[in-house]
């Protein structure tokens, strides 16, 4: 398995790095460009019309990939379907955003739904799965040999809602800064596709086609990027990170790995009550947190260094929990 899951991601990646240079002169062609929020940092007016939707390239180069192994690993089917289901809410998101020229794209009750209906038919497979099942790992319990699993039995429902849910507009808000969620999710899909091999849990192959196609994304999305991946790949990401956690029983390990996608979210979520509740003063500069920190001075670059060395360590230490 260890060859195969090797080989998807070096496929991946070279479908990834050669779609970029075809993909982005098409979606400029089609004026898909970046809108740019009037409110946020300045140096961000410059980024207007960067090609977007660039997730339609992670996602192409995942699905092809993972093409070539779902006959010998099915398990990876299900988290093929969220991944692309979740991209597909993103698309429409951007599609009416981009094309249709709606600032709010997919309002979000519209993204909720979607969400619930994909999550749903996903949790259904799991408490159908005798080898996936309701329980979790509890995290520095003794690994998957000796360690204590948390069976929610029928509140696995609405804990599995929140995972994914959360997980996804985690990875969303993190797409903020060139290169900065396709780093740190590259990092955290690393991490997802060691444990898998170790454990042998049958979706490696996709989880390393996501490792690649990632790579061959950062070769364009690194700062200064040439092309952003819009809500079309955050949202398949964001589904992809949280479906191959609970295929492994690690959704508690998510707000470790992840605890960048956490705190995005937090930050969002403490600066908008915070607001609300004063009448109008702020904790942060900005929100989501990595705005903070480029209107304290810090460069993309450096915020995007920093939050990917906090991930990485975040990652050795989870490993540490198994």
């Amino acid at each position: 398995m260890i060859n195969e899951t090797i080989l998807a991601i070096i496929i991946a990646f070279a479908i990834s790095a050669v779609l970029c240079p075809i993909v982005i002169p098409f979606l400029h062609k089609l004026k898909f460009g970046q809108q740019v929020r009037e409110d946020g940092p300045q140096a961000h007016l410059k980024k207007a019309g960067t090609p977007t939707m660039g997730g339609l390239i992670i996602l192409g180069s995942t699905i092809i990939t993972s093409l070539f192994y779902i006959k010998d690993y099915p398990k990876m089917i299900p988290v093929l379907f969220v991944t692309v289901g979740f991209g597909i809410i993103g698309f429409l998101d951007d599609y009416i955003k981009i094309v249709m020229k709606r600032s709010e794209g997919l309002n979000p009750g519209q993204k909720l739904v979607g969400q619930i209906v994909i999550t749903g038919i996903f949790i259904y497979y799991l408490m159908n799965s005798d080898e996936v099942g309701t329980a979790a790992l509890i995290p520095f319990t003794g690994g998957f040999d000796s360690g204590y699993f948390l069976d929610l039995g029928i509140l696995y429902v609405p804990f599995v809602f929140i995972v994914m849910l959360g997980t996804d507009n985690g990875v969303n808000f993190t797409d903020g800064l060139d290169g900065l969620c396709t780093s740190v999710t590259i990092l955290v899909a690393t991490f997802l596709t060691i444990i898998s091999l170790g454990e042998e849990s049958g979706i490696s192959p996709i989880t390393g086609a996501v490792v690649g196609s990632l790579l061959g994304f950062l070769l364009f999305n690194v700062y200064p990027a040439k092309v952003f991946m819009g809500d079309t790949g955050s949202l398949a990401l964001g589904g992809f990170v949280a479906a191959s956690a609970c295929m492994m029983q690690l959704p508690l390990f998510i707000p470790i790995v992840g605890l960048i996608y956490l705190v995005e979210v937090l930050s969002v979520i403490i600066q908008v009550t915070y607001f609300k509740k004063t009448g109008g003063k702020r904790i942060f500069k900005m929100a989501p947190i990595h705005h903070h920190f480029e209107l304290c001075g810090w460069s993309e670059t450096r915020v995007v260094a920093v939050f990917s060395i906090i991930t990485a360590i975040l990652c050795l230490v989870a490993y540490l929990g198994l």
